[in-house]
């Protein structure tokens, strides 16, 4: 295995995990604070829309600075942001810390960092193993963020062992979680300064070779009228998905099993961790059906039954069957990602991938910004279901706009899974 592969596969893990924790502990600590829940929407959607300008700058900036210059700020950003919000307690410097650091509500990585290092591994992988190499990379991601949401419920048993009020436990996780978010930032550190241009093969850290002729050193900065269409096409749906996205936050969530039956980190933690191994698993069972069915078929048919589920979930009254139907849900929602992001590179060009990657992660991180803020709004308006019966009915219109736009749309190698099947 690569030495790059294997520190921009760790530097990942590591910031999944903080996200992991963040989107189950960010709703339990505003709501610790007494903030309601229009706040606490305001704050999350602060944070996401951070991380839709990190993403913009990343994808339009990252290949003229550098993108181990990019990757290194993302994470110290991220430290700092994580370190400021534990220890103020003012809502607006929550919001300002929110935004500036990235603060992830959401509970999946979805930010700048991994769009470059997508890029990076979108531009170096053979195209016979690409839906596979990010099937493993998006199930080490998910095992990090299953084990950072379980993490979640250590702050509540401690407060209950040490009579330490939630909150103050809270905090000190928020600082342990900015310390670990440093991690990526050494690890980025130990990347070639070249690795934005050198063929995947060649990427040892330190090594001193050149790239080869015909290397990409000079990726170009505008998509080409074909690419240009697809990811035109791809983002305008991409936003409405991740507007849906954005109603359904993990710290959306969170608040909601909070206030709707009660329960605190200590359940909530395992639950989010089972969550996170089923979307972990279902990676593995995504790629089989790329392989046998193609990748938008993989993306469309695991999807919308998700986004069913989850229409029932306002109407059970009670917590075992709630979260089992939660559950359900979370082994279906995630099979579009590894899925997702081989299609995009398949209907790019290398070398167009970094902006390519930076624009339909760009839209996905705006959605996700204004969603919440609308929960919030929702929660206060229509009660606290309304937010799961809106983005459920947002994900099921751009399942149905998905398939109906690109199902003539057929790329060329996919790994095992070729061409797309005709409809």
């Amino acid at each position: 295995m690569s030495t790059v592969f294997a520190l921009l596969l760790t530097a990942s893990a590591i910031r999944a995990f903080v996200t992991g924790a963040t989107g189950v502990l960010l709703g339990l600590y505003l709501a610790q604070r007494g903030l309601d829940a229009a706040t606490l929407g305001v704050v999350v959607a602060a944070g996401l829309g951070g991380l839709a300008v990190g993403t913009a700058i990343t994808g339009f900036l990252a290949d003229r600075v550098g993108r181990k210059r990019a990757l290194i700020g993302t994470a110290a950003l991220s430290a700092v942001g994580l370190a400021i919000f534990a220890l103020t307690s003012r809502a607006e410097l929550m919001t300002l810390a929110a935004f500036f650091g990235m603060v992830n509500g959401m509970g999946r990585d979805r930010g700048p960092a991994q769009t470059v290092e997508q890029s990076v591994l979108a531009d170096a992988l053979p195209e016979a193993t690409r839906t596979r190499a990010f099937t493993r990379y998006a199930f080490a991601q998910d095992v990090a963020g299953a084990v950072g949401s379980l993490a979640v419920s250590l702050p509540d048993l401690l407060a209950h062992l040490t009579n330490v009020p939630p909150l103050v436990t809270y905090r000190w996780a928020f600082l342990g979680l900015a310390g670990l978010s440093l991690g990526p930032v050494w690890l980025y550190l130990r990347l070639p300064r070249d690795v934005a241009t050198r063929p995947f093969a060649s990427l040892r850290a330190g090594s001193p070779a050149d790239p080869p002729t015909g290397s990409r050193s000079s990726p170009p900065t505008r998509l080409s009228p074909e690419s240009r269409r697809h990811v035109r096409g791809l983002s305008t749906l991409f936003a409405l998905d991740s507007l849906g996205g954005g109603f359904l936050a993990g710290s959306i969530i969170t608040y909601w099993f909070f206030r709707r039956h009660g329960l605190d980190g200590a359940v909530l933690g395992p639950v989010f961790f089972g969550a996170r191994v089923l979307n972990a698993l279902s990676y593995f069972g995504a790629d089989f059906l790329a392989a046998r069915i193609g990748l938008l078929r993989t993306m469309v048919f695991t999807h919308l039954p998700s986004s069913l589920l989850l229409v029932a979930l306002p109407f059970v009254s009670t917590p075992g069957l709630a979260i089992g139907i939660f559950l359900l849900r979370e082994a279906l929602v995630q099979m579009d990602v590894p899925t997702r992001t081989s299609y995009v590179a398949a209907v790019t060009q290398p070398g167009e991938r970094t902006l390519a990657m930076g624009i339909t992660g760009l839209v996905r991180n705006v959605g996700w910004a204004v969603g919440p803020a609308g929960a919030g709004f929702a929660i206060r308006v229509a009660g606290l279901g309304a937010p799961l019966l809106i983005g459920a009915g947002l994900k099921t219109m751009y399942d149905l706009a998905l398939y109906a736009s690109f199902r003539q749309v057929r790329p060329g190698p996919e790994g095992a899974s070729g061409p797309e099947p005709s409809a």
